[in-house]
């Protein structure tokens, strides 16, 4: 079984998500790296970062041109179980600004059909200021939908009225733990129930652990939790569990 297949196997039950509330909110976190809003129907997914190999080819450096393809099998594979109507790109959605214009035939022919019959949003992000070519979708800096507000990239925790309801990405957030005399990093979702940042879904997209310094604007220091990765599910951890690399 390639790993390709294996992704889209996980999918062929009906989707369980882990809940929790965002700004009094239900969401559904999923361990592919979306998260489900039911009330709305509403898809969220952060990072996909493709055409970042090619990206890199074109500076010289060579990578397997092989990213776009596994980044889109594995987000099909989530709009295929959850069927949304809308779904929401938290920004980084291309690795550059003509990362959208490079799309080869048929991965461009495949993102259009996820698009049919729902609402598309393309948050822009640091990557990707620009709108994509020759994509459907609404461009937007960042949207509210009732008490949720997505943007990529996080505001400062200063402003505390403005971030109630931040759901984002940006900070590719990973966690490190150690159980049973080994160490075990894996990407995440991290929330203090106001907000939430999202793990980057991208196929060749790393993480930032969560005890970096970064982490310190968006949330106070061990008050907030993880919910790492795995296979088939998700890994609850709060921050005083979670150790830095």
């Amino acid at each position: 079984m390639n790993a390709l297949t294996s992704q889209k196997d996980r999918f062929v039950a009906a989707p369980v998500c882990h809940d929790i509330q965002i700004n009094g909110q239900l969401v559904g976190l999923h361990d592919s790296g979306v998260l489900w809003w039911p009330d709305q129907s509403v898809l969220v997914v952060a990072d996909l970062h493709l055409e970042k190999g090619s990206s890199y080819a074109r500076r010289g450096v060579m990578l397997p041109p092989y990213d776009t393809a596994e980044t889109l099998e594995r987000l099909a594979a989530a709009i295929n179980a959850f069927d949304p109507a809308c779904v929401i790109a938290l920004g980084d959605s291309f690795h550059d600004p003509d990362g959208s214009d490079r799309l080869p035939p048929a991965y461009r022919a495949m993102l259009a059909t996820l698009q049919i019959n729902r609402n598309w949003i393309w948050v822009t992000g640091n990557h990707d200021p620009v709108a994509p070519v020759r994509l459907c979708g609404e461009t937007v800096d960042e949207i509210t939908i009732g008490p949720l507000t997505f943007r990529h990239e996080p505001l400062p925790k200063t402003d505390r009225q403005q971030i109630a309801g931040e759901v984002c990405g940006h900070l590719h957030p990973a966690a490190r733990v150690r159980r049973y005399g080994r160490s075990i990093r894996r990407a995440c979702f991290a929330t203090d129930g106001a907000r939430l940042v999202m793990p980057a879904f991208g196929a060749l997209t790393g993480g930032l652990n969560v005890a970096d310094p970064a982490f310190h604007l968006v949330f106070r220091r061990r008050q907030f939790s993880a919910f790492m990765l795995g296979n088939d599910r998700l890994y609850p951890f709060t921050a005083s569990r979670l150790i830095a690399d």
